[in-house]
């Protein structure tokens, strides 16, 4: 059974930084295609980072483009978001993603139960 687990979220102020990981366990990490999704009180999930297998390759939303760094290690299963330059609406709880692709939810099999970043202004 594939599991992932995310960490790193908390509560920081407008232009911090924080770094959120995602560790997975269960299956083939380094074959999966990955992603970071987020969702704000009152919306919908929505993509914010992706990481393929193999040949890397990373795409972004572009509300966190420049600011937001995804990678993978995969001698440790784990993904990472880095997100810098922290501002309020990125407030949501962050999920991890795996064995998919795209920008829709629909898109990816695996789920974490997600970890809460709150930007104080």
């Amino acid at each position: 059974q594939v599991q992932l687990v995310e960490s790193g979220g908390g509560l920081v102020q407008a232009g911090d930084s924080l770094r959120l990981s995602c560790a997975v366990s269960g299956g083939t990490f380094r074959l999966y295609n990955l992603a970071w999704f987020r969702q704000a009180p009152g919306k919908e999930r929505e993509f914010v980072a992706s990481i393929t297998w193999g040949t890397i390759r990373t795409s972004y939303d572009d509300s966190v483009e420049g600011r937001f760094s995804i990678a993978r290690d995969n001698a440790k299963n784990t993904m990472y978001l880095q997100m810098n330059s922290l501002k309020p609406e990125d407030t949501a709880v962050y999920y991890c993603a795996a064995q998919g692709s795209g920008t829709l939810t629909d898109g990816y099999y695996y789920w974490g139960q997600g970890t809460q970043v709150t930007v104080s202004s």
